[in-house]
């Protein structure tokens, strides 16, 4: 699937959870989430939902912030074995997963800094900007992405989630695209076999283009309108 795609996947999958999760709890988490978590997980889960394609040089999220993710690409390339092959498994998406509840159990600054970094990226892969000018479209982003993160940041949102909504944006990448041709080793480094391969669809053929992008696009329209209660959020006349 194409970056967008797996952006739109990341706010449909957090949107459709939060029903079945709210007033719930999990180990020492409890999940009472309002608007400001529904927004802030949903741009989250966009953006963790285009990390494991770091593995790949001409990706949206190896091209969101030049050189800094060019560099990490290279890294995931090669600690991974390539594209589609160690981050698009359960493997990767446990070792997120941990590694950024540790970040938040470490500190707040740095928590509020990989939100930044993943709203910044989630945008970029939600097609925010503009693709023919580079420059405008990094400013652009740069700014909707500094707005968006200091109005999660007064609203003063508890990130203990943080973790477990990383790793479903990278277990809803790989899903995404194991329904596509290429197919994904999902289990890997302990079976490498690609889960999917031959049976999917085409990546960015007219099946994702004119259906399954489309559907996302429908699915985040009706999650707003199920989750949020507009009269609350609009200003009054």
């Amino acid at each position: 699937m194409m970056g967008h795609s797996h952006a739109l996947t990341g706010v449909v999958g957090w949107m459709a959870v939060v029903p079945l999760v709210q007033g719930t709890e999990f180990l020492t988490l409890s999940f009472d989430l309002g608007p400001g978590e529904i927004i802030a997980g949903s741009l989250v889960c966009a953006g963790a939902a285009l990390l494991p394609d770091l593995d790949h040089k001409s990706a949206t999220i190896t091209r969101t912030y030049g050189k800094v993710t060019e560099v990490l690409s290279d890294i995931f390339g090669w600690a991974f074995g390539g594209h589609r092959m160690g981050t698009h498994s359960f493997f990767f998406a446990a070792l997120m997963g941990t590694l950024v509840t540790l970040l938040a159990m470490w500190s707040e600054l740095a928590v509020q800094i990989f939100v930044f970094l993943l709203i910044g990226i989630a945008l970029q892969g939600l097609g925010f900007g503009l693709d023919k000018n580079k420059a405008a479209s990094g400013i652009i982003n740069a700014m909707a992405t500094g707005a968006i993160t200091l109005a999660l940041y007064s609203a003063e949102l508890n990130y203990t989630w943080l973790g477990l909504a990383v790793a479903f944006g990278v277990i809803l990448h790989f899903f995404g695209d194991m329904i596509t041709k290429m197919g994904v080793p999902m289990f890997w480094p302990f079976w490498k076999k690609r889960i999917g391969q031959d049976k999917g669809f085409k990546t960015n053929g007219p099946v994702e283009q004119k259906v399954v992008t489309p559907l996302l696009t429908i699915g985040v329209v009706l999650f707003s309108v199920y989750l949020f209660d507009w009269s609350t959020l609009l200003p009054e006349y």
